[in-house]
């Protein structure tokens, strides 16, 4: 697929990662109050009742959507119930910099599977892309500084954020081949992404029982915690998934993904803006770094 990028593309690519640096900071947030497979549950419960006006005719008996239920289980299950749930859970076993560290393969994920699965030729371009935005992502976490990288150690834990990015990568590959889904949901995006998040409910469902059934499950009701289960399920689970399908049908997965690591940097701008920490020289350069990966993997070969 042969990727374009125009400025309302690059909006539809962006604003993901602005949206999922918010749920990264608000998870770690709340932490203490809610486990992390109880959590995914209720964030996308929300999500359900929200979008459920819009589109509920795509759940009734008859629809399009039962003669294909096997794939939008397929997707239910790589984001909404494996990406996510993986996500919250590295949230908690294990430190922020080894999560976002760890996430910043995606654009190598990306490549691997495109190629493995899908027949993408991997070009030398997308190769250097891809090396350039790993390398802004690490400038931002290391802080400008070789030594707190040297310092870091992957613990089991981190395996989760692993996990997380393969399913993603291929949930996006997916995306950008629908050979297999009806043409009525494809068309209409709340039919599309409430398919998968009704699917997707049945393994966030399996996924909390379990926690619960291991005596691991934690939930500390209150009004915080309501806020910030409407701003996950509203903002990094609705709008961002929206804009990112959105943006991958347009440029592709291949390109999508290396706008995944400006997650960190977005991450480092909320700290600044909530926590009263001003940019450094570094950010600016790991920007610099990362939106060269994404323009030379998206030039013309």
């Amino acid at each position: 697929m042969h990727a374009k990028l125009n400025p309302s593309t690059l909006v539809l690519l962006t604003l993901p990662p602005i949206l999922w640096a918010g749920n990264a900071v608000v998870g770690r947030m709340i932490a203490p109050l809610i486990s992390p497979m109880t959590l995914n549950l209720l964030r996308w419960a929300i999500a359900f009742a929200l979008l459920l006006p819009l589109a509920a005719p795509v759940l009734r008996r008859g629809s399009a959507l039962w003669q294909s239920w096997p794939r939008f289980a397929m997707l239910g299950m790589l984001s909404i119930g494996g990406y996510n749930a993986l996500l919250y859970l590295s949230l908690n076993t294990s430190t922020p910099i080894n999560v976002t560290l760890v996430g910043a393969s995606m654009p190598v994920w990306m490549l691997l599977i495109g190629r493995v699965f899908f027949g993408m030729r991997i070009s030398g371009k997308q190769w250097l892309g891809a090396a350039l935005s790993i390398g802004g992502v690490m400038l931002v976490l290391s802080r400008g500084q070789l030594d707190v990288l040297l310092q870091v150690r992957l613990v089991p834990g981190d395996m989760y954020m692993l996990l997380a990015s393969a399913a993603w990568a291929y949930y996006s590959w997916m995306l950008a081949h629908p050979t297999t889904e009806p043409t009525e949901i494809r068309r209409d995006w709340s039919a599309f992404l409430l398919a998968q998040i009704a699917l997707g409910l049945v393994w966030s469902s399996l996924s909390a029982g379990a926690e619960w059934a291991l005596g691991l499950g934690r939930l500390d009701l209150s009004w915080g915690l309501a806020a910030a289960l409407l701003f996950v399920a509203l903002g990094p689970a609705l709008l961002a998934y929206r804009a990112y399908g959105a943006g991958v049908a347009r440029a592709g997965p291949a390109v999508a993904g290396f706008f995944i690591n400006l997650v960190p940097l977005f991450t480092a701008v909320l700290s600044a803006v909530f926590l009263g920490e001003l940019p450094h020289l570094y950010h600016a350069l790991a920007f610099v770094l990362i939106v060269g990966g994404i323009w030379v993997s998206a030039s013309r070969r």
